[in-house]
């Protein structure tokens, strides 16, 4: 069997960070954003485990920002999630599911909030920007929309503050969690928040200047010697034991924030005014038929998760596995799974129907483990 391979192209951007990755010796790719993410420098494991002891630089420049601006761009934000923003802070960070007029999840951004009439959407993997565009222009809001030149860089891990404050002093420590500062780095001054898609604690620097990437990245990395940094990514293991939850994989347009767990980020009792409301409202009063759980998978390997894998109790299909890992620290299978009404209990018996045959499996709450930061 030969072992395909990626064909890069325009359409697959390259980051200014690209040729950091190069010279850590990326291993594997995906493509997020139709763009390059790092999924694997060494191994999963062996990048998991240094992740949660020391700390990584992350290429996360596939975040992309839809940036929205103007007088009437407040209007429009709130006018995509259900998520109430109208009191949120200058510099503050709300992670903000995005609906369509059914209900279903278009993305699930982190909106940031920079002044009164200008919001970045931090978004996960899909065109949330053509979205925006249409609903803009289709009502007739006063805002300008579009992709800045912003390439977010991740700093992970338990010693990321440390690290951080070396390079852009000790100021980083005086952020608190999902709240942004400007901080210098010798000329330049950088958006810094507290937050990333990881449970270890964290940062993510908001670089908009792709000239200063291979400076930053070097200091960076000079700095954390000491701290043992390596170049790294969003973990597969780490995020399923944190139940983060992926776009496109966990989650996708057919499902609704209710299905997803994220119930209180829906804002139906007062007088919010966003897409979707109606039909929000109609699934919330009749219940949902399905939802995410976690599972633990009596396995100490499995293959990847490239295709659902069925669900099933007593012979009966009940539902399906969206992603899936083997967790070192919890020693079994470790699993997002969307199963159906009437088997959501812990400890609730399940067979997953595995590329690799049938396991033993049961439903048990998500997060996993506890964030250690």
């Amino acid at each position: 069997m030969t072992t395909a391979t990626l064909s890069v192209s325009r359409r697959t951007r390259r980051t200014p960070l690209s040729f950091f990755n190069e010279e850590q010796s990326v291993t594997a790719y995906t493509v997020y954003n139709h763009m390059l993410l790092p999924t694997v420098f060494r191994s999963v494991e062996e990048d998991y485990w240094h992740l949660k002891e020391h700390v990584q630089i992350w290429d996360v420049g596939c975040e992309r920002q839809v940036e929205i601006a103007g007088p009437d761009a407040a209007r429009l934000v709130q006018s995509m999630t259900p998520r109430d923003l109208r009191r949120a802070a200058i510099g503050q960070c709300l992670y903000a599911p995005l609906v369509d007029e059914h209900g279903g999840m278009v993305n699930d951004p982190v909106a940031i909030k920079l002044d009164h009439q200008r919001y970045w959407l931090s978004i996960a993997d899909s065109d949330v920007l053509l979205w925006a565009k249409g609903l803009a222009y289709g009502v007739g809001l006063d805002v300008t929309l579009r992709e800045p030149d912003v390439w977010p860089l991740a700093v992970q891990g338990p010693k990321s503050e440390d690290l951080l404050a070396r390079v852009l002093g000790e100021g980083v420590r005086a952020i608190r969690f999902f709240r942004t500062d400007w901080l210098r780095f010798r000329d330049h001054s950088l958006l810094v928040a507290r937050s990333g898609w990881s449970k270890q604690g964290g940062f993510e620097i908001y670089l908009d200047d792709g000239a200063v990437a291979a400076e930053l990245v070097g200091a960076l990395w000079e700095a954390g010697q000491p701290l043992n940094v390596r170049a790294g990514c969003p973990n597969l293991i780490e995020r399923i034991e944190g139940g983060l939850l992926s776009y496109g994989n966990d989650m996708t347009l057919l499902n609704n924030p209710f299905e997803c767990g994220l119930d209180r980020y829906c804002d139906l009792d007062g007088d919010l005014e966003f897409m979707g409301r109606d039909a929000l409202a109609a699934i919330k009063a009749r219940g949902v038929s399905r939802k995410i759980v976690g599972l633990k998978i009596a396995a100490d390997s499995l293959p990847a998760c490239v295709e659902p894998w069925p669900v099933s109790r007593e012979g009966r299909p009940i539902g399906e596995v969206t992603s899936a890992a083997v967790s070192p620290q919890l020693g079994c299978g470790v699993a997002l799974a969307m199963l159906g009404h009437g088997h959501w209990q812990d400890k609730h018996a399940v067979v997953v129907e595995t590329p690799a045959g049938p396991r033993q499996a049961s439903v048990c709450p998500v997060p996993f483990l506890k964030a250690e930061n």
